[in-house]
């Protein structure tokens, strides 16, 4: 699926600077595509900006890598439970008390790639298995109707916002 093949209803619309970042590539190929592209990114990352950030009350570039691998993992699972058919409404999180809790400014840039690679392996076996009227069952997340595919662009979209900010205003 692509994301030009989003419909309206597909997710709200908070999420729509996350899938404007993308292109119309196949979901899965934007997966893969970042799996092999963002772990060479977080190597590039200077060992000693891990701790920074470019403003009072701002993550550091650490707890920012850590967010995104988060939110992945909240985002599948969402996709996981409407995939095989779990009609439960699910909450939404608060990213803001996720941070100081995730002791990502004590991780080293080594062992973030590997969550991240492991993560993203997972995201990439849940999506692949998936049949596209799957991709197009829809749940409801953080008082929301979303789609499977949408979570999947979602993922991938949110990733490469939040890589774009660290290139902006953090390295």
């Amino acid at each position: 699926m692509r994301k030009s093949e989003l419909v309206v209803g597909d997710y709200h619309t908070f999420y729509q600077t996350y899938i404007d970042t993308l292109g119309d590539d196949e979901l899965i190929d934007v997966h893969q595509r970042q799996f092999q592209n963002f772990p060479k990114f977080i190597e590039s990352i200077p060992d000693e900006k891990l701790g920074y950030a470019y403003d009072r009350g701002k993550w550091t570039v650490a707890e920012v890598l850590l967010h995104v691998i988060d939110t992945e993992r909240i985002f599948q699972y969402r996709a996981l439970r409407f995939s095989r058919g779990d009609k439960t409404p699910l909450p939404g999180f608060e990213q803001d008390d996720y941070v100081p809790n995730s002791l990502a400014n004590r991780r080293s840039k080594e062992s973030l790639i590997e969550e991240y690679k492991a993560v993203r392996k997972s995201t990439i076996a849940l999506f692949t298995s998936l049949d596209r009227p799957t991709l197009e069952i829809k749940g409801v997340a953080s008082n929301a109707e979303m789609s499977v595919a949408a979570m999947g662009f979602i993922i991938s979209g949110h990733q490469k916002h939040h890589r774009n900010i660290l290139r902006e205003r953090y390295l």
